[in-house]
């Protein structure tokens, strides 16, 4: 595997206001979104325990100078991803440039730990402590923090748009009722709660070995797939035992609909670093099947849960008049299918869904036909929620 190396900035730790002074090193609207003709804004939030996170605002370039924003939707992107994903085909290709056109008040968030979230107010990334986190953590604090920005910046309830970890962190966060209650409607793609039945190749493997137990023993603390301590030992495991030429395919299942031919594009931007302790939880997770807080054994559950096990999150604890909207694929060995149905069994109403048989994890995000396979149904659904609106 040879990643495209980008260059890695630190937010500055004293960032005050929510609208960054000046361009960041690393700024999505620089880098992706201004050039392709379209309004983008950089905002800041700080996170309860201190992390900053950048927001990007998006709107249409066929909107006039006066900027009139619709129904705000934020988008969350998935594991080793940020808000660059949404942005990564032709503006009439990516959801996120979609999105815009229909009039919507397009937020893009990106989680602690990626390059465009890489600050914290007393810790540098060089600190163990800036990667102690998992992704309940993304969800109680970053998302819950980024959905009551966009709350009080909009003045309304916000539409909720998640995949694959984006789509953990939203099943967790809206299980609290301050968080949910500021969300109008939620789509989610590659929707994942449980994690029993993952059959990728790799992760399989990983797993297997216990990966995240060999990085912690190396003292590692992030995953940072563009370093060559962790592109060796991914070597490794595939060495002998698998054919992991295709990186992708061996750990998300076959992507059938996005264009191959911009694979080393993508690499320009994907992946990006999270943290080992969020990979363990998810580990955690593929081997006892729960939806759950993280593990830390039993004494120090006992000591920070009161309990010998971690807590499991209660889909059931998400308001049953909350709407919700499902995209999932038949080829996706992450979001698989009978864990889908698991979550479904479990939620308290019954979402819309839409099912693809031949859609793999990626495709949701990266398809080149996904407007018309996917993007138009979500659409429809948060339109038809907001009858009154002009859109």
């Amino acid at each position: 595997m040879k990643w495209v190396l980008l260059a890695v900035v630190i937010f500055s730790a004293g960032v005050q206001s929510h609208l960054l002074r000046g361009s960041p090193v690393n700024s999505l609207c620089d880098e992706l979104i201004n050039p392709s003709g379209y309004s983008c804004i950089e905002h800041t939030i700080e996170t309860k325990d201190g992390y900053i996170l950048a927001l990007q605002r998006v709107a249409s370039r066929n909107q006039s100078l006066k900027l009139e924003y619709g129904p705000p939707v934020l988008l969350q992107h998935g594991l080793f991803m940020a808000g660059d994903v949404w942005f990564l085909n032709s503006p009439q290709e990516s959801l996120g440039f979609i999105l815009a056109d229909y009039g919507f008040d397009v937020w893009v968030g990106n989680v602690r730990g990626t390059r465009y979230s890489y600050g914290h107010v007393t810790l540098s990334q060089t600190d163990k402590e800036f990667w102690d986190w998992s992704w309940q953590d993304l969800a109680m604090y970053d998302l819950a923090e980024m959905i009551e920005y966009l709350h009080s910046i909009a003045n309304s309830k916000i539409f909720l748009v998640g995949h694959s970890q984006g789509t953990i962190m939203s099943f967790a966060a809206l299980t609290q009722p301050h968080v949910a209650e500021m969300v109008e409607a939620a789509a989610l793609l590659s929707p994942i709660s449980y994690l029993g039945h993952v059959t990728a190749p790799l992760v399989e493997r990983m797993v297997f070995m216990h990966l995240d137990q060999m990085v912690v023993a190396l003292g590692l603390h992030q995953i940072n797939f563009r370093s060559d301590t962790l592109v060796k030992l991914v070597d490794s495991l595939c060495e002998g035992h698998m054919d992991c030429n295709d990186f992708l395919t061996s750990v998300t299942g076959k992507n059938s609909f996005f264009n191959a031919s911009r694979i080393e594009y993508y690499l320009e931007y994907e992946p990006h670093p999270s943290s080992v302790k969020n990979v363990r939880h998810l580990f955690q997770m593929i081997r006892k099947g729960t939806f759950a807080q993280y593990d830390y054994g039993v004494l120090k559950n006992l000591l920070i849960y009161g309990l010998s096990k971690p807590p499991e999150f209660k889909l059931s604890h998400i308001p049953a008049s909350l709407p919700m909207w499902m995209g999932y694929g038949g080829n996706d060995l992450l979001a698989d299918v009978t864990d889908v149905e698991r979550t479904l069994a479990k939620l308290p109403s019954e979402p819309e869904l839409l099912y693809l048989e031949n859609y793999g994890h990626i495709d949701f995000v990266l398809s080149t036909s996904a407007k018309e396979d996917v993007y138009k149904h979500m659409i429809q659904f948060f339109r038809a929620r907001r009858k009154s609106s002009s859109l």
